[in-house]
């Protein structure tokens, strides 16, 4: 009997491969009956390079192609970053499934020769570079876009002095060791659903076998910081962070707001159930608006 084709989508960058290929070998170890084949292309998002995400059409940028592809059927499911992806769910595409989350901190990055500094550090992130001036009032910080490794190229070449990355990524391309500082949640929250990779596909299908890769509590810490951004119309580029953490059948969830009209950023935390976490992510935003006001 002929194996069953599963036809995945992913972006082309070599850190968006090796993230796709971490769940493609779990689910090929667990279906052997699947035939998985890999379909890369680049987005818009991977093409412009010279603007900030925000000023050129924001996340939804990193999945038109992608989303295209599932349309017309040219492939079967798509894997993401979770933070790459719009707040705003499509009905036709759904997220159906969820990774155990990587680390979900953010760290600082030196160059090679390891003579780094703050003294001019690359971060395209409102999220970051207002979270950063918090930490170190003196830091200069710079634009910088591309891919991780073009990014380190930059570094390396002095560019910059420093650069903030998500840990996740580094340490999935096997550059655990470029790391020099971890800023922890509470020095830095980080972006909604920084360390998890999103499985998206079509309206309808059987998805069952994704059930190897799936964990619940990554669904729930999502839902959660997922709602918070959402509540407060965060785009890819708006100031917002959040981070949530399940605890049994409690979740903790810590937000950050940024009130452009008075300059105010606003921190602050729920705990709820888990049955409700996207009302908490609703609440912690109505609450950290109305104290920003």
């Amino acid at each position: 009997m002929p194996k069953r084709t599963i036809r995945v989508g992913s972006r082309d960058s070599r850190l968006a491969v090796e993230q796709t290929m971490l769940l493609l070998r779990e689910i090929e170890k667990a279906h052997p009956e699947l035939s998985i084949e890999l379909i890369t292309m680049k987005t818009t998002g991977d093409v412009i390079l010279d603007r900030r995400l925000d000023q050129i059409g924001g996340k939804g940028l990193f999945v038109k192609e992608l989303d295209a592809a599932l349309a017309d059927g040219r492939i079967d499911l798509s894997i993401h970053s979770l933070k790459d992806l719009p707040m705003e769910e499509t009905p036709d595409y759904p997220l159906v499934a969820y990774s155990r989350r990587g680390d979900s901190r953010d760290v600082l990055v030196f160059p090679e020769n390891g003579s780094g500094s703050v003294e001019k550090v690359g971060t395209s992130s409102l999220r970051r570079i207002l979270q950063l001036q918090k930490l170190f009032p003196d830091a200069k910080h710079e634009m910088v876009r591309g891919n991780v490794l073009t990014r380190l190229k930059k570094l390396d070449h002095g560019e910059y002095t420093s650069l903030i990355l998500a840990a996740s990524g580094l340490n999935r391309l096997g550059l655990g060791q470029r790391i020099s500082r971890y800023f922890s949640p509470a020095e830095m929250i980080p972006a909604a659903g920084q360390g998890v990779l999103a499985v998206q596909g079509r309206r309808g299908e059987d998805y069952s076998f994704l059930d190897c890769v799936h964990s619940p509590v990554s669904k729930l810490t999502s839902l959660a910081e997922r709602s918070f951004v959402r509540a407060l119309d965060g785009g890819c580029s708006s100031p917002v962070a959040a981070y949530a953490e399940v605890h049994g059948e409690e979740l903790a969830l810590t937000g950050l707001y940024y009130h452009e009209e008075g300059g105010a950023v606003t921190t602050g935390a729920l705990t709820g159930v888990v049955s409700q976490a996207e009302q908490l992510g609703e609440k912690l935003a109505n609450k950290l608006r109305q104290e920003a006001l």
